[in-house]
């Protein structure tokens, strides 16, 4: 009966994530951010994530960024699924100009989105009603995003 019951449980659970890369001429930035839901149902999800990025600015500041969120996920149609995603990361960002300190803070972010579903994956939008343009990471409250769970 145990073995029935975990593998109720299992079945449940969707993995996915993302994988991010942003670089230029004298910038670089790798994120790399798992997470993992149980689907209730065919309408509600719940799960976790992880985050970690790394960004370099050449003779400019290291940043390393490490964190974990908490999402929902709401399906009104199958189509069309609206999400809430909070995020809590601490930055750590170290200058190369040693007269300036470094960063060292936590930079929360609630994101509330919507995004068009098909199959394991969803494109959307999402806005982050606790921005902070002096301590968010991210550069706007707006982002699109592009979800997969398996």
């Amino acid at each position: 009966m145990a073995q029935q019951k975990t593998n109720y449980f299992w079945s449940h659970v969707r993995f996915g994530g993302g994988i991010g890369l942003n670089f230029g001429d004298r910038f670089f930035s790798g994120t790399l951010a798992p997470s993992a839901i149980y689907e209730f149902d065919n309408t509600f999800a719940l799960g976790l994530g992880a985050n970690g990025t790394f960004d370099n600015q050449k003779n400019v500041y290291k940043s390393t960024i490490l964190g974990g969120s908490l999402i929902g996920l709401f399906n009104i149609i199958n189509e069309l699924q609206l999400s809430a995603e909070f995020e809590q990361l601490h930055v750590n960002r170290r200058y190369s100009d040693l007269n300036i300190p470094e960063d060292n803070y936590w930079s929360p972010a609630l994101f509330l989105g919507a995004g068009y579903r098909n199959g394991n994956v969803t494109f959307g939008i999402r806005y982050d009603v606790l921005y902070d343009k002096n301590k968010s990471i991210y550069i706007d409250p707006w982002a699109p995003f592009v979800r997969f769970y398996f």
